[in-house]
């Protein structure tokens, strides 16, 4: 986050779980989702209605939420992916 100059408001330690609960309430606040799961990167628009695919691709095989979680402005990025991460980011 250094690197980009990337100024963290908010710190989650990984011992605080979130799960789907925690995962809709985030989804509230944004209008764009963005999972990266290795190479595969899934967008979802968010509207009124959140939906379930949304919610699932963000949680893990423990169904947690996969780490890490961004958000920036109305975009929430879920996962890691250098190519996807320096271009909604930079």
């Amino acid at each position: 986050m250094e690197a980009n100059n990337i100024e963290i408001s908010e710190s989650i330690p990984a011992s605080r779980k979130l799960q789907a609960s925690d995962a809709r309430g985030l989804l509230k606040s944004v209008s764009k989702l963005i999972v990266a799961k290795g190479k595969k990167v899934s967008e979802f628009v968010v509207k009124d209605r959140v939906s379930r695919d949304a919610v699932e691709a963000m949680l893990g095989p423990t169904g947690n939420l996969r780490a890490p979680a961004i958000r920036a402005g109305k975009t929430m990025l879920v996962g890691f992916n250098e190519e996807v991460f320096t271009t909604t980011f930079s």
